[in-house]
């Protein structure tokens, strides 16, 4: 067994999943991103994607929301982390992957058809400008993609009443999260949780915002491409 292959069970077994049901996909995830020139992500090694990807979108696992779901969008997915990996981890789930960018959508695509995964599927669309999602998923990720007010309103109209948006974020900014918190208040969410991710090279200060939809989204919600984050809805 390579380091890596012993850090990816290492990975899997703190998530509380059985390291053989997922080691030959996370492989792959590995694999395809450090041979296909098109991967739109910087972070293509091996010993680097193992951790900012793998890993990084395993800490979703700690969550029973998470765990729980059976209907989840991964918006801005990008590359297809969280989403991939969480589709790995949870068969039982359908895992949509939101992306505006063709391209994007086409490279998880090539994952999904490497891996095999059978309840994942690139959506070539905007969050705000997808009717198909609204109201239909028990819990929306999102990494690296917005400011918390952005991801708040893109977020809220997809989610059943009481599902949950899970944003992956770096240190706490306290205008961020007081902007944050004012999105919830008028999008029908409510924070529950942050929750501080465990330490690991190139993460010190990653933390899980988990928001619950508590009420039902105003229908001027989602407002047209672009304004969650031209005019974001801000505490002050």
């Amino acid at each position: 067994m390579t380091d890596i292959e012993r850090r990816l069970v290492a990975i899997a077994s703190a998530a509380r999943i059985e390291p053989a049901t997922v080691l030959p996909r996370f492989r792959l995830f590995l694999d395809v991103l450090a041979a296909d020139p098109t991967a739109p992500t910087t972070v293509t090694a091996p010993a680097a994607a193992v951790e900012a990807h793998i890993a990084d979108s395993c800490d979703g696992l700690a969550l029973d929301v998470v765990r729980d779901a059976r209907a989840v969008a991964d918006i801005g997915a990008g590359a297809g982390f969280p989403g991939l990996v969480l589709a790995a981890c949870l068969p039982d789930a359908q895992v949509a992957l939101v992306e505006s960018v063709g391209k994007k959508c086409e490279f998880m695509g090539r994952l999904i058809a490497a891996t095999g995964l059978s309840n994942a599927l690139p959506v070539h669309a905007r969050a705000e400008a997808w009717p198909a999602g609204i109201g239909a998923h028990d819990v929306v990720t999102a990494r690296a993609l917005a400011p918390l007010t952005a991801l708040v309103e893109y977020a809220a109209p997809l989610l059943r009443d009481g599902g949950h948006l899970v944003a992956w974020k770096g240190a706490r900014d306290a205008t961020e999260d007081a902007d944050g918190a004012a999105a919830a208040a008028a999008t029908g969410l409510e924070l529950v949780e942050v929750r501080a991710v465990p330490p690991r090279p190139g993460a010190d200060q990653r933390h899980l915002h988990v928001f619950r939809k508590i009420a039902p989204t105003p229908e001027r919600y989602p407002r047209r491409e672009g304004m969650a984050r031209k005019r974001p809805i801000t505490a002050s």
